[in-house]
């Protein structure tokens, strides 16, 4: 694969957000299972799972399927329950809390993976009735990292032809995903991981995402990746490697914070970024307990740090961070009119606004060369114009433009170290997390976000963002971030006041009766808004997908 592969598609599974994980008395949280072994040393299985639910806000369910004895330094016994209890364990939780989530872990046996199996089966059939789906996220546990052995090759064999095709996500690290191969007889263990995953997802079911965690193989950059194959999104998602003896539960911290993210209504792609920021919070506040590795800590405030936040991108040689685009001249954008004519251009800065993206959306337009040549002229000849060619990337390279914005699904296209090299500032659009985890990874000038609010300019599947996620975002990226999508002269200030550097207008200019005086009021309202004090910063970016 030579390309960060993207498309849409759903799997909300709850009820919206704000109602789901606010924390306030009487409030419901989504209800996440977690189907595992107990840790005696508190470090991983299901005593990490809990932690790593409460961190992300949701409710944690246990259902024990094995016991074990260990400590920080070995596992010294493993002894799986009884298929009639573990049943047992999930017809009391199916009865009074059914779940948008489960995970499991260590089953001990395949006859508690069939038992894992029927409830799954049960649980999505009254749950389809309802409109609803029930995630399945499977982290297969096959030993612990000081050697002790958890499945026999029956059992892996369960994992395979039985649990897999049923999972949503599955998140093995390389050494799992080998054995799981192997036992599948499905091509080269040894392979590189994106053949792994592509294989794994033969084997189970095409729809199934697939992360391989790559933070128990050594990068030689210094780089902990991991390979994700999703449905809305393929690539290697990066961060710096947190030196750090104390890793005990990371696997069990990343499969929890997925499942956790995916009963709150993510998509799979999210989920798993929010799961890598989770797990690399936890890595940071891991501490000594015994004379092993101790344990991580997930933490709430995982993804409030933008040291957290991956880089998402298509290659491992890419997964270094990128060399910064250049700054903005004049940070603070303001009104950012977006229109499709040279003479809009003109007629924009002349009222007063002074940052432009010329959007002219037919490539095969005669006049395209033209139009671009004469609106770099207009914004060079106005003292402080920051003009955006939109797309058109090569084009604008040529002819000297001081920036050029583009969507996500042309960032493939666009030679970004050429760009670069040239000294243009770039401007990218993003619209959930995954999408931001690619922007950040080319570390452009500034990020758009959108939509803000529901807007009939472009059709898209995007559900708005709203302003709680516009202030997220602008209090975590150390870019300028602009608001894009719905915005008028009636919610302006509210825009500015979420701490953006620009917000991003159409129609409210070029519909208007009076497009100038238009110009002005936005302007005026854009400026109201940036003198109002912000809230508190929400903890999480809702799902938008």
């Amino acid at each position: 694969m030579n390309s960060v592969a993207t498309h849409i598609h759903s799997t909300r599974a709850t009820a919206p957000f704000d109602s789901k994980v606010s924390g306030e008395t009487g409030t419901v949280r989504p209800v996440v299972w977690s189907i595992a072994g107990s840790d005696s040393g508190g470090g991983a299985g299901l005593q990490a799972d809990l932690k790593s639910l409460a961190a992300f806000g949701v409710h944690g369910c246990t259902a024990v399927a094995a016991v074990t004895a260990q400590n920080s330094v070995a596992v010294t016994r493993v002894e799986p329950v009884s298929a009639e209890l573990l049943d047992a364990q999930l017809a009391a939780l199916a009865q009074d809390l059914p779940p948008q989530a489960i995970k499991t872990g260590l089953l001990g046996s395949v006859e508690n993976l069939r038992v894992v199996c029927r409830w799954v089966d049960q649980l999505r059939a009254v749950a389809h009735a309802k409109g609803l789906t029930v995630a399945l996220v499977v982290d297969p546990v096959l030993g612990s990292t000081t050697g002790a052995g958890f499945a026999d090759e029956a059992l892996v064999q369960a994992y395979v032809t039985e649990l897999l095709p049923r999972a949503t996500l599955v998140s093995p690290n390389r050494g799992e995903a080998q054995r799981l191969l192997a036992t599948a007889r499905r091509g080269d263990p040894d392979g590189d991981v994106e053949a792994m995953a592509d294989a794994l997802s033969a084997v189970a079911n095409p729809a199934l995402a697939v992360v391989i965690t790559g933070g128990d193989a050594s990068q030689p950059d210094g780089m902990a990746s991991d390979w994700l194959s999703s449905p809305q999104a393929s690539g290697w998602l990066s961060l710096p490697r947190v030196d750090t003896a104390h890793h005990h539960g990371s696997g069990c911290t990343f499969a929890s914070t997925a499942a956790a993210a995916l009963a709150s209504g993510y998509c799979v792609a999210d989920a798993v970024v929010l799961a890598k920021m989770a797990t690399t919070h936890a890595l940071r506040h891991g501490y000594a307990a015994g004379a092993g590795a101790g344990p991580v800590c997930a933490q709430p405030d995982f993804a409030q740090h933008v040291v957290n936040l991956p880089a998402l991108t298509a290659s491992l040689a890419g997964s270094a961070p990128a060399p910064a685009f250049p700054a903005l001249q004049h940070p603070a954008l303001g009104v950012y009119a977006v229109v499709d004519s040279a003479a809009w251009v003109r007629r924009v800065l002349d009222s007063g606004i002074r940052t432009v993206q010329l959007r002219i959306k037919d490539a095969q337009d005669p006049t395209l060369e033209a139009q671009v040549r004469e609106a770099i002229a207009i914004s060079n000849a106005t003292p402080g114009a920051q003009l955006f060619i939109n797309d058109h990337w090569a084009l604008a390279l040529r002819l000297g433009a001081y920036g050029v914005h583009v969507g996500q699904e042309d960032l493939d296209q666009v030679d970004l170290d050429a760009l670069r090299h040239a000294g243009i500032r770039l401007g990218i659009s993003t619209h959930s997390y995954w999408e931001v985890a690619r922007a950040w990874a080319q570390r452009p000038s500034y990020i758009a976000c959108g939509p803000i609010f529901a807007t009939q300019s472009k059709d898209m599947p995007w559900i708005p963002q709203g302003l709680d996620n516009l202030r997220y975002w602008a209090g975590l990226l150390p870019v300028p971030v602009v608001g894009i999508a719905g915005i008028n002269a009636g919610n302006m200030a509210e825009v500015a006041s979420q701490g953006v550097a620009g917000a991003a207008v159409i129609t409210a200019i070029t519909r208007a009766a009076d497009p100038q005086d238009a110009s002005r009021k936005l302007t005026a309202e854009f400026a109201r808004g940036r003198a109002v004090s912000r809230v508190a910063t929400p903890r999480l970016a809702r799902p938008t997908l």
